[in-house]
């Protein structure tokens, strides 16, 4: 099975397929501990990330989607990422069996509304093309990435504790009317 994966433009930025030459820039934003702050916690040494890396990509040939690279117009560099993913985290039936809605950001491009334009366009594709409901985890203590959830039309499920930290599930039943 091959599927390619879409690349979707705004204004702003390009959403596309992550290339092998992005994994340097890849493993860099992992690794940082401003990144993964309200994530893990901690920096993903760069095996790790190699693991992720694969995952994104094999995601869109086994489901039909995924994570795209997010690259400002004009650059070359990867700032980021957004998408869907299946998680299979065992929280429950009203989460594990939708696809999770996820965004990350190099801290340099955090602040800009390159997130929410992000994953505004993903959610947009998603709606179109796969349809149905997502859901998301955020940290409660990432007030940035809960107002960017909640905008896209993400209700919280409930409030859980995750290796120490409280998170929110969250879920959107579909476009924001």
């Amino acid at each position: 099975m091959s599927r390619s994966v879409p690349t979707i433009n705004t204004a702003r930025l390009t959403l596309r397929a992550m290339r092998a030459e992005d994994f340097p820039r890849y493993a860099d934003i992992w690794a940082t501990p401003a990144v993964v702050t309200h994530i893990t916690g901690k920096p993903k040494p760069k095996a790790e990330s190699w693991d992720a890396f694969l995952r994104n990509a094999g995601h869109w040939q086994i489901v039909g989607f995924g994570q795209w690279a997010i690259q400002s117009r004009g650059t070359r560099e990867m700032e980021g990422q957004v998408g869907f993913f299946f998680g299979s985290r065992g929280f429950g039936d009203d989460f594990d069996p939708f696809p999770e809605a996820g965004w990350v950001l190099a801290p340099e491009a955090q602040g800009t509304g390159l997130g929410l334009e992000a994953a505004r366009a993903a959610h947009d594709w998603f709606d179109r093309v796969v349809t149905g409901r997502t859901v998301c985890m955020i940290a409660v203590a990432n007030a940035s990435s809960l107002r960017l959830a909640e905008t896209l039309g993400y209700t919280a499920l409930r409030d859980i504790e995750l290796d120490g930290d409280e998170i929110r599930l969250m879920t959107r039943k579909g476009p924001p009317v």
